[in-house]
């Protein structure tokens, strides 16, 4: 089976809004076993959806649009379709009093008559409830080809996809199991990495592809799994991680779709009874979203400060002026220093600090573009290590929260 995923909206063309949409439904369908041929997005323009119908539908089994379903003149999703299919709009009565029922229980205002005009569907239409919004979303059949319409926003379309359209297609088709591993590895590059698991990644069996997924300071390296029989293609991964383990067991952090990092490093302190704060400076509070990220939060980490300029690491970590004048604001001393005075101020098990030149200018000091210190604090002592992460602003900050994140993980699974 194939999909095409049609995201419709000029506020995606013109770069106003991210199509995160395409990416969920890509992941999705690829679980249930249906590749994704194509992903396009298209004007709010009647000949524009009208012509990418007809392509979609000329390549692939499944054809997935998502925008323009608002009760506005420029969502012309539905009308399109009836041009499409030669059909005509009618009203269904369910949608109606779903519609009438959000505004009675949640809207302030008046219901007007363009809302009401949401529950005016294609007869050919099966309508797939919307919990969340008044748009409903739209299953089609037309010579073997499913259409299925959903709205742009991203929570609405989601519940749509995966309470309504998703259980449908696996009714309707018949695919095989895909099954993913994903192994998160924080240390070492693509290249190295690939050195060390040469002869490991030779030997998979043929129904086991690897590819290695790079990003600042990590690689995640996905196994993914094709066939017929879930229990053997289950039983393969393992085997595979298994062995993959004791090869580079020493850079594996854990496993996507099970626990991230910061999930590990959140469970890890819960269950040590232990607590964490942060001072940042290059990271200007990157670190701190990745802890509060996580549900339950409040259970370990105690706080944060974002001590980006000088001052702030004078006035609010109280880290002497003559200190930063003797070292400079970029030193394994001041780093060390942010990370114990955090420490105290928080009355806190454990602290990390980071500072560093992200660039593009030196700033406040001497340091090269790319020098990052990281210093973790423990119960019984600091330690600080210097880096160097090259001279692209967003690389250098991205690396140091990921590396940031490996030394917490390690000092606390000490402890």
């Amino acid at each position: 089976m194939q999909a095409e995923i049609i995201t419709i909206g000029d506020e995606i063309l013109i770069g106003q809004i991210i199509d995160t949409n395409s990416a969920f439904i890509a992941k999705q369908l690829n679980k249930i076993g249906i590749d994704v041929y194509q992903i396009s997005s298209i004007q709010d323009e009647k000949t524009h959806i009208l012509n990418a119908l007809k392509e979609a539908s000329a390549r692939s089994n499944i054809v997935i649009i998502t925008g323009g379903l608002g009760p506005t003149k420029d969502d012309i999703t539905k009308h399109t379709f009836c041009e499409y299919f030669n059909d005509e709009l009618v009203l269904d009565e369910k949608v109606l009093a779903h519609v009438e029922d959000i505004f009675a229980k949640y809207v302030s205002t008046p219901i007007l008559e363009t809302n009401k005009s949401q529950a005016w569907m294609p007869s050919q239409a099966i309508p797939l409830h919307n919990e969340y919004g008044t748009a409903p979303g739209m299953w089609f059949e037309n010579d073997d080809v499913v259409y299925i319409s959903m709205p742009g926003v991203p929570y609405e379309m989601k519940a749509i996809f995966t309470e309504q359209a998703l259980p449908r297609l696996q009714d309707r088709f018949r695919t095989p199991y895909i099954i993913h591993k994903t192994v998160l590895t924080y240390g070492l590059g693509e290249s190295a990495i690939a050195d060390r698991i040469e002869d490991w990644e030779n030997q998979l069996p043929p129904f086991i592809k690897l590819a290695y997924l790079p990003s600042l300071g990590r690689v995640r390296l996905r196994l993914s799994a094709r066939g017929e029989d879930e229990a053997e293609l289950k039983s393969g991964l393992d085997e595979a991680v298994e062995s993959l383990n004791r090869i580079i067991g020493d850079i594996i952090k854990g496993y996507e779709d099970e626990q991230t990092l910061e999930e590990r490093i959140a469970e890890a302190f819960t269950t040590k009874g232990k607590t964490l704060v942060t001072a940042e400076s290059c990271t200007g509070g990157r670190l701190a979203a990745k802890f509060t990220e996580i549900p339950g939060a409040s259970k370990y980490f105690t706080g944060s400060v974002v001590s980006y300029a000088t001052s702030a690491k004078n006035d609010v970590l109280q880290i002497s002026e003559e200190l930063v004048e003797k070292y400079s604001v970029v030193s394994s001393e001041i780093t060390k220093a942010m990370a114990e005075k955090a420490q105290t101020m928080f009355e806190s098990d454990f602290a990390i600090a980071t500072t560093g030149n992200a660039g593009p200018t030196k700033g406040d000091s001497d340091a090269e573009i790319g020098t990052v210190f990281i210093a973790v604090a423990t119960p019984q002592e600091t330690q600080v290590h210097e880096f160097q992460f090259g001279k692209h602003r967003e690389r250098v900050t991205q690396k140091a929260v990921n590396k940031a994140l490996e030394l917490i993980y390690e000092s606390i699974l000490k402890k």
